[in-house]
């Protein structure tokens, strides 16, 4: 018996896929538009509060969530940790507007993986999410 395999090679550069989960509209607005102008990135979902984060993840199953702290139905520390229970693979960069003592152990407990204020500008933002979302894109190359 003869077995053939087929090696198909792509010159498609692998995409990181994104979602972003804040209750603030004009920030969900600013950086879907940042997002969608970088190439190597897909924005995969937006989510208005912590719940709708969560299902966003099991939907979409993004490799790196852009999450606020401060939202409603279902907080981003709540949201965080259980995003981690159902893919701990999944990169969180957390962002917040207050300065909030646990967060400093949720990064130690990993349950976040990288913490920015809501100061910080969309490029640094992004060139964050980059980071974060390296393994990931190794992980997609076709060699």
């Amino acid at each position: 018996m003869v077995l053939h395999s087929v090696l198909t090679i792509s010159c498609e550069r692998p995409v990181l896929r994104v979602l972003v989960a804040d209750d603030h509209e004009l920030t969900r607005f600013s950086l879907k538009l940042a997002l969608k102008n970088h190439s190597g990135i897909e924005l995969v979902g937006i989510a208005t509060n912590g719940l709708e984060a969560i299902n966003c993840v099991r939907e979409c199953m993004p490799d790196v969530v852009i999450l606020d702290l401060q939202m409603p139905v279902v907080d981003g520390l709540k949201a965080a940790k259980e995003i981690k229970n159902l893919c701990p693979r999944i990169q969180i960069l957390a962002y917040s507007s207050l300065e909030d003592n646990r967060v400093e152990q949720l990064l130690r407990d990993s349950v976040i993986d990288g913490i920015c204020r809501k100061e910080t500008s969309t490029s640094e933002i992004i060139a964050r999410v980059k980071i974060l979302g390296q393994p990931f894109l190794v992980e997609h190359s076709v060699f």
